[in-house]
């Protein structure tokens, strides 16, 4: 991270999953799915594979993607009960969403979300977790249709914003997107834990 301290942070750029809350629909989840729904994980996550970035860049509805998925053969199940089973695995992470608003309020910075998601897990979350109250406006991949580390995702933030890069801080658990980040001049943090990030915000001036 390159600390450019002549100017000052006025946005702040957040991924959801991993930071803000559990991520939407990763392995773990899948293998929890694939077990309570009798289903083979192996086979399941091979043709998650082949079409979730699909997904995840709004070029399907949950309805196609699960499909595609999981109801290409008939099931004891309906779709709208592995739905549910997929919304419910999202859960906060601690009390990063209160933190992160709190740090906004103190110092005035407009808050993006710039997150891989799909459309209808996004909405959801955005929902279910009161994102709004966080957040001025959401670069979702399956709004925009980029997806992380598509570099124009992260210049579609910075547009919305109408800041320039070195304004701009953004905090991710991926490094490979916080480095794709960075190499834009935007100020990037790779977030491990609670206390590393809380201790880097500390040194570039943005204490809760």
């Amino acid at each position: 991270m390159t600390v450019k301290d002549s100017v000052p942070i006025t946005a702040l750029f957040l991924d959801i999953g991993g930071l803000l809350l559990t991520n939407g629909w990763d392995r773990a989840m899948r293998r929890r799915a694939a077990a309570a729904f009798a289903l083979d994980f192996d086979e399941m996550n091979e043709r998650h594979n082949l079409t979730f970035d699909t997904y995840e860049r709004g070029l399907l509805s949950l309805d196609q993607y699960l499909r595609r998925v999981v109801f290409h053969r008939p099931r004891s199940f309906t779709p709208q009960e592995f739905q549910t089973f997929m919304f419910e695995q999202s859960q906060p992470l601690g009390d990063h969403v209160e933190l992160f608003r709190r740090i906004a309020d103190a110092h005035g910075l407009k808050v993006a979300a710039v997150s891989n998601e799909g459309r209808e897990l996004a909405a959801y979350r955005i929902e279910k977790f009161h994102l709004t109250e966080l957040m001025d406006f959401f670069i979702v991949s399956s709004f925009v249709r980029f997806r992380k580390p598509d570099e124009d995702i992260f210049r579609l933030a910075l547009d919305i914003a109408q800041v320039r890069p070195e304004q701009a801080l953004y905090l991710d658990d991926r490094l490979l997107f916080a480095e794709v980040a960075q190499t834009l001049g935007i100020r990037s943090l790779h977030h491990q834990s609670r206390d590393q990030t809380l201790a880097a915000l500390e040194q570039l001036g943005l204490q809760p």
